[in-house]
């Protein structure tokens, strides 16, 4: 039989294809925007019948509606590797879990069986091309450990879902999906940014001065990384490389610019090299066909010891608060879950053993609560339940639109000084009054 004809052999609808998860039976969706709404509303139809299912995603964009179909949990357990805003809500109203994980070894897990093995896998592909070979669209991440593993594989054929060129891990053959469901081919999902703040300008302004001729870029997720992306696209930065995790609409502006050529990455060269893409159509019509993006596994993208082979790493992540002692909280308010650790950790640790890497926490000084009062995103230590993401021995530089903090190879007494001269002018006595009662002698700001 050739590919063809296996291919045309697998098709079912999709309540046939679900129909093969059982009671006790371990379910993993496709990652991001190739999660499939689809066979996701199919699942949902058998939840009521199943027992004992475990669902797990990667920042599933949209609420599943199995989970929804569970209200009491009383036949499906939810668990995402990294929180999106969808994953977040479940979360507030007790229908999902967080899975703690640094993502570069979220493939590694499961092949130490360390986590319990997919049974069934549900993912969004393209139609295949004249080789047999369909398309993993805009998110490689761990779906080839998971094809590796997963006892059957269901797969929607999307034509919306972009061709993109990826490394071999990441090539999936017909031969490997025990069935494919036709779709309604609707576009895949968007994420565009909001706007950027005059804040997110301010503190992009910052990063740009320090990123220089050569380097190489990993920006992490929302509007001051997207501004960052736009400032460096008119700054007329040249010769730039791209090892990221994330990629969005900021670095089509950056190649649209001929910032980006790769000449001076180490892995890679001419290459920019993500483990998956979210943004909008402009986006995935930039990947589709492009040989000069390359799609590769989490364990490949985010493994620190590879991204720092690469010289001049410039990673830039946000963050949620930073104590006094330069404790990053990024994942948590509180112990309220809000995203992950995601890659923040692997690139941050990148960066620390990359030459002349420079590893970048943004964040704005303050935040305005939903009653309208103002507070600092610089504390005096991190409230009970906040989960630390980065911690202090690996913090490197701290900007707000204040200025620079540079924490390396700092003491707590100095770390101090330097976060409370970037923090809101309003907060800084009461962080200096703060800071003595905790023992750390502040001296150069009262100067």
């Amino acid at each position: 039989m050739n590919w063809k004809e296996d291919y045309e052999s697998k098709f079912k609808s999709a309540d046939e294809a679900v129909a093969v998860v059982k009671d006790g039976d371990h379910v993993a969706y496709g990652e991001f925007a190739m999660a499939s709404p689809y066979l996701d509303a199919a699942f949902a139809k058998r939840v009521p019948a199943l027992r004992d299912i475990i669902l797990r995603s990667t920042t599933c964009p949209f609420p599943p509606q199995a989970v929804l179909a569970d209200p009491g949990m009383e036949h499906l357990m939810y668990n995402d590797w990294h929180f999106s805003p969808a994953s977040r809500k479940l979360c507030d109203r007790g229908l999902c879990r967080y899975i703690p994980m640094n993502y570069h070894q979220g493939p590694e897990t499961i092949r130490r069986g360390l986590i319990h093995a997919i049974d069934v896998l549900m993912i969004m592909v393209s139609p295949p091309d004249q080789d047999g070979f369909v398309s993993l669209g805009t998110s490689s991440s761990i779906v080839p450990t998971y094809l590796e593993k997963a006892g059957y594989v269901i797969a929607e054929v999307n034509s919306s879902v972009p061709r993109t060129f990826c490394d071999e891990k990441s090539k999936v053959h017909v031969s490997q999906i025990d069935c494919f469901v036709q779709g309604p081919n609707l576009p895949i999902i968007e994420a565009p940014t909001p706007p950027p703040t005059k804040v997110d300008e301010k503190i992009a302004e910052m990063v740009v001065g320090l990123i220089g001729d050569r380097a190489c870029v990993q920006l992490g997720i929302g509007a001051m990384p997207n501004a960052v992306g736009q400032l460096i696209a008119r700054a007329g930065l040249k010769d730039l490389g791209v090892h990221t995790e994330m990629l969005c609409d900021a670095y089509v502006a950056m190649a649209e610019a001929g910032c980006i050529t790769g000449k001076y990455k180490t892995t890679d060269p001419g290459r920019i090299v993500y483990t998956f893409a979210m943004g909008t159509k402009k986006l995935y019509d930039f990947l589709d066909g492009n040989p000069e993006c390359m799609l590769a596994p989490v364990d490949y993208t985010n493994d620190p010891y590879i991204i720092a082979k690469n010289d001049n790493m410039v990673c830039l992540n946000n963050a949620i608060e930073v104590d006094l002692y330069g404790q990053v909280a990024s994942e948590t308010s509180g112990p309220r879950q809000i995203s992950g650790t995601g890659g923040q950790l692997d690139f941050i640790t990148a960066a620390a053993h990359s030459k002349n890497g420079k590893g970048l926490i943004c964040l704005s000084s303050t935040f305005t609560d939903h009653n309208g009062a103002l507070h600092s995103r610089i504390v005096p230590f991190l409230e009970p339940g906040q989960i630390v993401t980065v911690p202090r021995s690996y913090t490197p530089l701290v900007i707000t639109e204040f200025g620079i903090a540079d924490l390396r190879a700092k003491t707590t007494w100095e770390r101090a000084e330097e976060l409370i001269s970037i923090a809101h002018p309003d907060f800084r006595e009461e962080l200096i009054h703060q800071a003595e009662s905790q023992g750390l002698r502040i001296r150069r700001i009262r100067e």
